[in-house]
């Protein structure tokens, strides 16, 4: 049963655990808008549970835009949650869009925090709580690209202490401005201050941008998935006419160099911005949203879990035509 509702568009997503209960968080707006494109200034994150993945009990709007002059003051976008021990608190993490202009696509994207103690009920009083830094990371004024991207924050704990997050960025610098997709880096100790440090990835590896990273362990070995749909590969990528969708790429320790350029198709862009996770029986699955139907139109629901399992040859791959019940 696909997470779906009727009357709005459901995309981008991220899952938080309780050991219990999955907590789903995801993207929505409404379909009267009658353009698909236009739910990205429409954007605010829903809330919905489920104990196995697939039958999801929706409880409705969690966040919003904020107001004006805010760094979410048009939309709020993709993030995720993780669990501060410390302060006895789940904290998320999500993107802020501003678009400046009602009728320019170009906007300034920054990471919004909130915390909650139920992951019902969340307090947006942090508010912004990092921005680009333009020693390593294009900003809108450049003028090489139509948004200033620095969205999609994956926080993952350091074994060794403190924190790290990993972001859809684009490069300061590189020979081909289209090719210039990275991935975003910045620490923190405490979850509350954060530090923007160089990108974990390369420009020039064939992604005029990489969205809703995630580096998980996966049975063990650690792996990064992102997508990137067709109308942004870039380079020789886009010059052979590859296919886009989510990818993925075998990874070292959490927070050193990824190798995007050996990434690798985990599915077609009929399914997008994929995010793994582990079922109650210990199945490690892909969940993504529907994102291209059969004429090329946008769905805009939840897929169902498929499995992943790792090739012989150090490769993850996806069943897609599998579905987990």
């Amino acid at each position: 049963m696909t997470f779906a509702l009727p009357d709005h568009w459901v995309w981008d997503f991220w899952i938080a655990d309780d050991g219990t209960i999955f907590h789903l968080y995801y993207l929505h707006a409404p379909r009267s808008l009658g353009d698909p494109h236009l739910r990205h200034r429409n954007a605010a994150i829903g809330h919905a549970t489920s104990d196995d993945l697939i039958t999801w009990t929706d409880h409705g709007p969690v966040i919003g835009p904020g107001r004006a002059g805010e760094a979410d003051a048009s939309a709020a976008w993709t993030g995720s949650v993780i669990r501060d021990d410390a302060a006895g608190l789940w904290r998320m993490f999500y993107t802020g869009s501003r678009f400046p202009s009602p009728s320019d696509d170009a906007n300034i994207e920054s990471i919004v925090a909130a915390s909650s103690r139920d992951l019902h009920d969340w307090d947006t009083a942090s508010g912004a709580a990092l921005e680009a830094d333009p020693r390593w990371y294009e900003l809108l004024g450049s003028g090489t690209w139509h948004e200033q991207a620095w969205r999609d924050p994956w926080v993952v704990a350091d074994p060794r202490g403190g924190w790290h997050m990993l972001l859809t960025a684009r490069a300061a610098e590189g020979a081909d401005e289209r090719d210039r997709g990275v991935i975003g880096h910045a620490v923190s100790e405490d979850l509350l201050r954060w530090e923007a440090r160089p990108p974990l990835s390369r420009p020039g590896s064939g992604f005029a941008h990489l969205e809703v990273v995630q580096w998980v362990l996966v049975e063990g070995r650690p792996v990064v998935v992102f997508s990137c749909d067709a109308e942004h590969l870039a380079g020789e990528r886009a010059a052979d006419g590859a296919r886009g969708g989510v990818w993925a790429v075998p990874a070292g320790e959490i927070g050193t160099e990824i190798g995007v350029e050996s990434a690798t198709l985990l599915t077609d862009e009929s399914i997008y911005a994929g995010r793994i996770a582990r079922s109650r029986s210990g199945e490690w699955v892909l969940l993504g949203f529907e994102n291209v139907g059969e004429r090329g139109e946008f769905v805009g629901r939840l897929s169902d879990p498929l499995p992943l399992r790792w090739t012989t040859q150090g490769q993850l791959v996806c069943r897609v035509d599998e579905v987990v019940r």
